[in-house]
């Protein structure tokens, strides 16, 4: 490769990490990546002080654009929108950096209650480690409008994150193991025994795919969708259940024959479940089965 190429895909992984944490979608986060290649190979690289600086602004910035005009189709989606996962193949060597709760599904469906503009000063301050000064160079704005737009970020993540704020891996895998039998084996009273009195379920099927189209809440009601759902499944069969890893966190997928049907992640208050978040949108179940249906259940030990 030449050097240009060279120094591109040395910085790959953050601006691609960036990127897919504005978006929460991989496929925009690629497309924001090819729209900074071509304005990087169109540029002098020997002419810049800081390449790297150079990069990181040019992807906030187009990241910025995507994610305004993604709000505004979002406000009119069918039902709730929940991000895109990174397939357990896809996330090398991408996933490599950062890999901390900044990635997890939870946590970028959370950074959704933010302004693109706050999502963007967080995500380089806070997450990125750029400092004040240079965040906001990269957005544009003065050193004091940087700081109060991390600020107002900080205190609504704070005011919106799960009660469970670093999640346990091995404590959801276990819920998620119990969850899978309960649908295997449908009892009502070991289904409601599994969520909290406050649990809430989403369900995104984007009007494409059989899905809640508001967030259903109460363990009773929960234990009931859920109950019936497993009675369908075994009144149909064909379904078939495994936990594997999304994000670097458990996840249980639903299979019919090779399709992928449905792919459901957790939160979780250390006991129960405190909110189950249901992917059936055909689209983006078609696209993480195409790296991950070959692949094994993943280790999480």
């Amino acid at each position: 490769m030449d050097p240009q190429t060279t120094l591109f895909q040395q910085h790959r992984p953050r601006l691609f990490g960036l990127a897919y944490r504005m978006l929460g979608t991989p496929s925009d986060a690629e497309d924001i990546l090819h729209d900074a290649w071509l304005r990087w190979h169109a540029q002098d690289a020997d002419a810049l002080d800081d390449p790297e600086a150079w990069l990181v602004t040019v992807t906030t910035r187009i990241a910025l654009d995507r994610l305004r005009r993604a709000k505004t189709e979002r406000a009119h989606y069918p039902g709730p929108w929940l991000p895109e996962p990174l397939a357990a193949e896809s996330e090398q060597p991408e996933a490599q950096l950062e890999r901390a709760e900044s990635l997890t599904l939870t946590f970028l469906l959370l950074l959704e209650r933010l302004s693109a503009e706050e999502r963007a000063a967080f995500l380089l301050r806070e997450i990125f480690d750029y400092s004040h000064a240079e965040t906001a160079a990269m957005l544009e704005i003065s050193e004091d409008a940087c700081r109060q737009r991390v600020h107002r970020a900080k205190q609504r993540l704070r005011e919106d994150r799960p009660r469970q704020a670093m999640p346990n891996i091995d404590t959801q895998r276990r819920l998620l193991e119990r969850f899978m039998q309960a649908l295997q084996q449908p009892d009502m009273p070991t289904l409601r025994a599994l969520f909290a009195e406050d649990a809430m379920s989403v369900s995104d099927g984007g009007g494409l795919a059989r899905a809640t189209l508001h967030p259903l809440h109460g363990a009773e009601r929960l234990a009931r969708l859920y109950m019936q759902i497993a009675l369908q499944q075994q009144r149909y069969g064909g379904v078939r259940h495994e936990i594997t890893q999304l994000n670097g966190m458990p996840a249980l997928f639903g299979w019919q024959g090779d399709t992928l049907i449905s792919a459901s992640w957790i939160d979780d208050d250390g006991e129960r479940i405190t909110a189950m978040h249901v992917l059936r949108h055909p689209g983006k179940l078609a696209r993480l089965a195409a790296v991950t249906k070959s692949m094994p259940p993943a280790s999480l030990h």
